[in-house]
């Protein structure tokens, strides 16, 4: 699946010691916005910034429903953790509807054909700040880890493939 988990590395990447810098990845998120100046603005003021999909990624919106009956639970940790396990990728909760959407990050070549509604070129997202989360209604449920490190479509449609027979188990 070309292009499924980007990684893009370049100057800057890197603190000392080989460790990912939070910046490079700050700095990789802010590049999707036409002003990356402004996004910086927006995560300062405000925790969150509306960045444009369809260039440096997609998001993959999936119910909260869904998710906690895929990982079997809807407490955060639970569901965080499961989504690291699985996805090993950046995602996004915005908790502005009752049970909530989660946003599943990929890169825009990445295919998927799967019950998440893809949200692409002319759709806004709001990207919480990367580090300390300070929106009560975004928020990252898995934060990106390396700049251009995306989810793998394969890896949340297998867990996705999850949760109907565990709803009919539960029942």
């Amino acid at each position: 699946m070309a292009g499924s988990a980007v990684t893009r590395t370049g100057p800057g990447s890197r603190e000392p010691g080989g460790a990912p810098g939070r910046e490079a990845v700050v700095d990789w998120f802010a590049g999707a916005h036409p002003v990356p100046r402004q996004a910086h603005a927006e995560w300062a003021n405000c925790g969150v910034a509306l960045l444009p999909l369809g260039g440096r990624f997609d998001a993959l919106r999936v119910t909260g429903r869904l998710i906690h009956s895929a990982v079997g639970s809807g407490r955060q940790e639970n569901v965080g953790q499961a989504l690291t396990d699985w996805l090993h990728g950046p995602v996004i909760r915005d908790s502005r509807t009752g049970s909530g959407q989660y946003h599943v990050l990929v890169a825009p070549d990445a295919e998927w054909q799967g019950d998440a509604v893809r949200l692409g070129a002319g759709t806004y997202l709001a990207v919480p700040r990367v580090g300390k989360q300070v929106s009560p209604v975004t928020r990252w449920v898995v934060q990106p880890q390396r700049r251009g490190r995306l989810c793998d479509p394969s890896h949340l449609a297998a867990l996705l493939a999850t949760a109907e027979p565990l709803a009919e188990i539960e029942s």
